[in-house]
């Protein structure tokens, strides 16, 4: 009787717990509201406006997930050009996204047709505009051979359609990134009811110049897109559901909260590209680990070893002096110049042709060190900070047909830097850098690389006199030629002709400066020692060849795998 009596009184206690705990839960809840407000979020009636059923970013177009890692970036195996330049140093790299295949010769010319016309070359404003994106075909020219059929086909006959493009320099390869992030991302806002259906097709009708989608001037002025045109620009119910009136409060403009629109197209960095190449997730043998991998396949060989490939070379690359493909009958890539993109298997990473075919273009700017001493997270080299400029009435400034700012190459080049309908940039200045610990200037390509603030002769905080004792050259580690490229008129003031100087100085030590950058792996024309996807060299930013292409990369939001439970979180 005791018994039953104590068990009765402990279930009155646990049920007055529960009933308690279960009242104080209710009054904390935050069911459809901030956890750190309880204000209702996406109420219709206005408010804060998140998506929270966002679940993860949107495979973009034509790329391949690569999950983010530690590897060992450089030379693993002899280096025996003796290079000195691929020192191994261990490094962590984010996921991100990355191109399947190199960009084709079919990608670049729906590039050159939509700027043909939007910029119409006939136009006095644009004429440069789409001189600068053609890719520079007289690549194939050599004095001593006759490659006459690839400098008038290549790039336009269908039969080359899904061979890489080349002839396209860096500045060329880092415009064509930007105008893919705004085409996707203009295709997502139309299917996705934010911009009106089909109007993207209408190239020169209602897609013009001045009015052309830009995804940065979309995001801080969705309402000035295609020239502030309100039947392109559609505000679109919260969380969904049909279009209604513009100026119904309860509607909204697409941002980055939304979750739709994709960041930005970009050439990979050249840690994220060796990286890719290696594609360690294949093989999680210790050895390999540590990066003892020569190529992006497993083994030490070119050849094929499976039975029915047995001998097949693994890439597109020169095999020998006067040797490009082997004999008529048993060729041993397949190719004599470059081949069909996806002409041979992919790495672990369903990557194609990370060696072989064409070197690629990566964002760095090239130094003969890798500083992992500095950074061994998402290594880079060649940040150039800018910022919206902002106009006399607080709003950032577009581009227009007038402002459009055109560089001069040191080859005599001329290049858009802008495009009408894009936010005009300036560098960062004090107000973004004061105090600050991790940057303190707009341009850190020469960072830490030797030249003068690496010297004990600096004085940071000082002026520039005093950092200018002792002349420039006491403080330059590179001692790069500079020409010079500069426009003169006529006596009569009609006539201008473009003067170009060659720097002949034989105190020039170097051709490194701040616009080489490094390209990665080996080409149709290269032996096999370039194939080792640490190999790196460099080549003038504006200058191109027959042998160098490039592929494009996305960085990865949100979580570093798409598995439901990674390794490390604990399930719920």
């Amino acid at each position: 009787m005791k018994i039953k009596k104590i068990m009765a009184l402990k279930l009155l206690v646990v049920m007055a717990l529960t009933i308690g705990f279960t009242g104080c839960s209710k009054k904390g809840s935050t069911k459809g509201g901030s956890s750190a407000t309880g204000w209702k979020i996406n109420d219709k009636k206005g408010g804060f406006q998140f998506n929270d059923k966002f679940k993860k970013q949107e495979t973009p177009p034509g790329m391949i997930s690569v999950e983010g890692g530690t590897f060992t970036m450089g030379k693993v195996q002899d280096d025996v050009m003796h290079d000195w330049n691929n020192t191994p140093s261990q490094q962590h790299v984010q996921s991100f996204f990355m191109d399947e295949t190199e960009v084709t010769n079919k990608m670049y010319a729906e590039y050159l047709f939509w700027v043909k016309t939007v910029f119409p070359p006939t136009e006095e404003n644009y004429k440069n505009i789409y001189n600068g994106a053609i890719p520079d075909t007289l690549v194939w020219r050599n004095r001593l051979g006759y490659n006459e059929t690839m400098t008038n086909n290549y790039l336009r006959h269908p039969a080359y359609a899904d061979y890489p493009v080349v002839g396209v320099n860096w500045i060329q390869a880092v415009e064509f990134s930007k105008w893919r992030t705004d085409r996707v991302n203009e295709n997502i806002l139309e299917r996705e009811g934010y911009l009106k259906k089909d109007n993207k097709v209408k190239l020169g009708t209602d897609v013009k110049a001045e009015s052309s989608f830009s995804t940065e001037a979309y995001i801080n002025s969705p309402s000035k897109s295609f020239g502030g045109n309100e039947e392109i620009v559609l505000k679109k119910e919260m969380g969904g559901g049909r279009r209604q009136a513009a100026d119904t409060a309860k509607n909204v403009y697409a941002q980055r909260s939304s979750g739709l629109i994709l960041p930005e197209y970009r050439l990979p960095t050249e840690a994220e590209w060796e990286y890719a190449a290696v594609a360690l997730v294949g093989n999680r043998e210790y050895n390999i680990y540590k990066g003892q991998k020569k190529y992006p396949w497993n083994g030490q060989y070119t050849r094929s070893s499976k039975r029915q490939y047995r001998g097949d070379q693994l890439a597109n690359f020169k095999q020998g002096k006067g040797d490009y493909g082997g004999i008529a009958g048993w060729s041993d890539d397949g190719a004599d110049i470059t081949n069909k993109v996806k002409s041979y298997a992919p790495n672990d990473f369903g990557l194609y042709d990370m060696a072989g075919n064409v070197a690629e273009w990566v964002q760095d700017v090239y130094r003969p060190l890798v500083d992992d001493e500095a950074n061994d997270f998402n290594y880079f080299r060649g940040n150039v900070y800018t910022k919206n400029k902002i106009g006399e009435d607080g709003t950032a400034e577009l581009v227009t047909s007038d402002n459009i700012t055109y560089d001069t190459l040191s080859n005599g080049r001329i290049m858009a830097r802008n495009f009408p309908g894009q936010i005009a940039q300036v560098p960062v200045d004090e107000n973004e850098t004061y105090l600050r610990t991790q940057f303190s200037t707009s341009d850190n390509r020469n960072y830490r690389d030797g030249d003068r603030q690496s010297t004990r002769y600096f004085k940071f905080g000082g002026s520039e006199e005093e950092n200018a004792e002792g002349g420039e050259e006491k403080f330059r580690m590179y001692e790069s030629p500079k020409h010079k490229i500069s426009t003169v008129v006529d006596s009569t003031n009609t006539e201008k002709k473009m003067l170009k100087q060659f720097d002949k100085s034989d105190k020039r030590t170097s051709l490194v400066d701040d616009n080489v950058r490094v390209y990665k792996g080996g080409s149709w024309r290269d032996r096999a020692y370039w194939l080792d996807p640490a190999s790196r060299r460099y080549f003038p930013q504006d200058m191109a060849t027959d042998y160098i292409g490039f592929r494009c990369a996305m960085s990865k939001v949100g979580p570093k795998s798409n598995k439901k439970t990674p390794r490390g979180n604990v399930k719920k």
